[in-house]
């Protein structure tokens, strides 16, 4: 298992992102009649050379979120700061130079190369593009990517149709490379292959991390994968991230009913050898459209511990540990949910939801990327800290 590099400075930072889809009405005249609010307020922290992966069901936002990272889509508020500067609202031709340092891989190996250009042309394309090396030099750059890929140089003549669906995610991965990018955007990389493939390129993206000291945002549903290659790992659900934190948080320490319900799906292959099996949470009910989310708590609707103060209060994003931040009014491990809502003393409410006048809001430990060296400690609900 990687970790991620002590003490490194974040390359990546994301406040507040936001990203709504129009919804337009029939008819000759089109009005806009409701948004679909596909990315509602993410906020987190990729450091160099480090790894965050991006987990949930089809549909909460990651892949838009990966989008709007790779600025392929125009984000409706928030701001990205990379490398220290916000390219949300940089114009095409601001974001030209940095094309280099933020790359992506595709979920799709079969529909993200062109079929009609070789894999030279396609690894290549960008090293003309941005000018990298003389033109003379281009076939023997491509030649050399193909080679750290795994793949043989020779078959730089070949289109993707004579590759097998693991060697074009090979060829994706060496076009993503060819600009020796800062960040790397994988979004589902490897869902689309085959099992014995998946381990194959999910251990040349590790070699490939501690070689060129690439940063990843690792998006993905399988979150055994993600263990094994994240060392930090966010949660969303219907446009929001829900619970945030350091591999063993999330994975052996999880808070959020979210996080443990897709936490219970996940075979254990520890626990079959031992006997007996995880019981498993089946969350009822649907996915609530993202064009009319739940008022308070998106979750409140499929949750099993939902009360009164979840429809009307939204949840912060609470750090209840050094690297561990929640967004539940009932933040507790399975089994352990407290009765009373944690939050209700910071967002100055009662335990209903209602606004409680003699109380004062606290932000110090609400919302923001990255992590505090302060904490919300759910025993003695109070701040602790270092």
């Amino acid at each position: 298992m990687t970790q991620n590099p002590v003490g490194a400075k974040p390359i990546l930072r994301v406040e507040e992102l936001r990203k709504y889809f129009p919804v337009k009405s029939g008819g000759v005249v089109r009005r806009t009649i409701g948004q679909v609010q596909a990315v509602d307020g993410v906020s987190f922290e990729v450091v160099e050379g480090g790894s965050l992966g991006l987990v949930g069901e089809s549909g909460c936002g990651k892949s838009t979120t990966g989008r709007l990272v790779t600025r392929l889509l125009e984000p409706t508020a928030g701001s990205i700061d990379f490398d220290g500067q916000d390219i949300a609202k940089l114009s095409s031709s601001g974001l030209k130079p940095l094309r280099r340092e933020i790359q992506m891989i595709f979920q799709d190996p079969y529909t993200s190369l062109n079929p009609r250009h070789t894999v030279g042309s396609i690894v290549g394309a960008p090293l003309e593009i941005h000018k990298v090396v003389p033109k003379k030099q281009v076939l023997s750059r491509v030649q050399e990517l193909l080679e750290i890929v795994g793949l043989n140089p020779e078959h730089y003549n070949r289109y993707p149709h004579e590759f097998s669906g693991g060697q074009r995610q090979r060829i994706g991965i060496a076009r993503a490379l060819t600009l020796q990018p800062k960040l790397l955007v994988a979004d589902e990389p490897v869902s689309a292959l085959d099992v014995s493939i998946q381990a194959q390129v999910v251990n040349l993206l590790q070699d490939l991390q501690k070689e060129f000291g690439i940063a990843f945002l690792f998006i993905a549903h399988d979150l055994a994968i993600v263990r094994h290659f994240c060392p930090e790992v966010a949660v969303m659900y219907l446009g929001k991230i829900v619970e945030i934190g350091d591999r063993d948080s999330i994975y052996s320490h999880a808070h959020h009913p979210y996080t443990q319900a897709l936490l219970s799906a996940v075979p254990d292959v520890k626990q079959a050898e031992v006997g007996g099996r995880r019981e498993r949470i089946r969350l009822t009910g649907d996915v609530p459209s993202p064009i009319n989310p739940p008022s308070g708590c998106r979750f409140r609707t499929r949750c099993p511990i939902a009360q009164e103060i979840c429809a009307k209060v939204e949840p912060p994003l609470l750090q209840i540990g050094p690297r561990h931040k929640v967004a539940c009014h009932f933040a507790g491990e399975i089994g352990h949910h407290p009765a009373e809502p944690v939050t209700a003393p910071l967002l100055a409410v009662d335990g209903q939801g209602n606004a409680d006048t003699s109380a004062t809001t606290d932000p110090t430990v609400l919302g923001g990327p990255g992590f505090s060296d302060q904490w919300y400690d759910l025993q003695t609900k109070s701040l602790t800290g270092r």
